[in-house]
């Protein structure tokens, strides 16, 4: 480009420049609530002497000019809380006034290829250091708003084990005296109605208080693993819930591989067969006539046994299976949505995993646990 041609187009184009300016600026997307609207203009001005410049002197000085205008205009960006399709949007529609006004020059095709090279050029590393900025400061507010949403939950964790601690081992003293009397009820008089009946009631109460015992980890003080059956454990828990599931009329089917031994907290997976079987009864005697729930074992390659407890209930809603573990989430209506929570602490300590699939027929939970001699050995 002659000496001559350059000269003319910085004069076109400071000639231009309130005309260029004012359909800049009353083209743009802007949000009638952004705080820095006020700015948009002179942030115009700014990119407009930038090019100017650009053109004049060589495009390596003014590198870290173009950073720090971008950089300035992306925080301004961020704190308005834009899209940042509109800001893109935006600084092209720029581009686009600037080529037009060249477009209208009289000044051949070919002498303004290398001027069209050097806008583009400006404006392109406007953008990258501009929505490099605003996606590194937006990934900054949003990693620090999960840890404090993630210290908050802990903080909660924290104060509801500390206040369950407390009131739970209170209520449990009561409890244990009328478990004792009852036995010795039944012993005095084994003919006596509705024994059985209370006594399993006051079981599964006691089984929710150790729900809320086990979220303040305290339970595990002076507990030993020990080595049990999983398919007679599994007998216990059903035959511990056979009233509910005759209530409820509900078809068990057992699939169960023979010779499952396991090594950990008998008590606790006892409570984790509980928990998902019994809220199976309870969503079937509420939505099915034919109730069904069946239980399997298999062997992973790994050599992990797997166990799929499933029922032929409703489908759980999509937006919630990705969260039914965790804590305070329930589809009860007076659920406490800690249930699962506790079951997936139980079974991940023993180095298992604890998995929903949800379809029109079937809900299935699944939990892949390591034998006797994988636990003994991990343990």
């Amino acid at each position: 480009m002659t000496i001559e041609t350059n000269k003319a187009i910085l004069e076109l184009l400071l000639t231009e420049k309130e005309n260029l300016l004012s359909e800049w600026n009353e083209k743009i997307l802007i949000n009638k609530d952004d705080p820095f609207k006020d700015k948009i203009k002179d942030n115009g001005t700014a990119m407009f002497q930038l090019i100017i410049q650009f053109l004049i002197k060589d495009g390596d000085e003014l590198e870290e000019y173009i950073q720090k205008l971008a950089y300035s205009v992306a925080e301004q960006r961020v704190k308005a809380e834009i899209n940042i399709g509109d800001f893109v949007y935006n600084v092209n529609l720029g581009r686009t006034i600037f080529l037009d006004i060249l477009n209208r020059s009289e000044i051949h095709f070919h002498e303004l290829q290398s001027l069209y090279e050097k806008i583009g050029y400006c404006f392109d590393k406007f953008l990258y250091h501009a929505v490099s900025r605003y996606t590194d400061a937006k990934d900054q507010i949003i990693k620090e708003k999960t840890q404090f949403i993630d210290s908050t939950h802990k903080d909660r964790l924290t104060l509801l084990g500390q206040m369950t601690s407390s009131f739970i081992h209170e209520f449990r003293n009561p409890l244990t005296s009328v478990q004792g009397f009852i036995q010795l009820l039944k012993s005095e008089n084994p003919t006596m109605k509705y024994l059985d009946i209370i006594s399993n009631e006051l079981e599964q109460l006691n089984f929710r208080i150790s729900q809320f015992l086990l979220l303040s980890k305290k339970e595990l003080i002076g507990k030993e693993k020990i080595t049990f059956s999983l398919n007679e454990l599994i007998d216990e828990v059903l035959i511990f819930l056979y009233p509910s599931i005759l209530d409820g009329k509900v078809k068990i089917l057992q699939d169960m591989n023979k010779d499952i031994y396991l090594n950990g907290y008998a008590d606790e997976i006892r409570q984790v067969f509980i928990n998902i079987i019994f809220n199976a009864i309870d969503v079937l005697t509420q939505y099915r006539s034919d109730p069904v729930i069946h239980i399997k074992s298999k062997w992973t390659p790994e050599g992990h046994i797997k166990l799929d407890i499933a029922n032929n209930g409703p489908r759980i809603p999509e937006h919630l299976v990705s969260s039914i573990f965790e804590p305070f989430v329930t589809t009860k209506t007076l659920g406490t949505g800690l249930g699962l929570f506790v079951c997936r602490e139980i079974i991940e300590k023993h180095q298992g995993t604890l998995t929903c699939d949800t379809e029109s027929d079937w809900t299935v939970f699944s939990i892949i646990l390591p034998t006797e001699k994988q636990a003994k050995v991990k343990g």
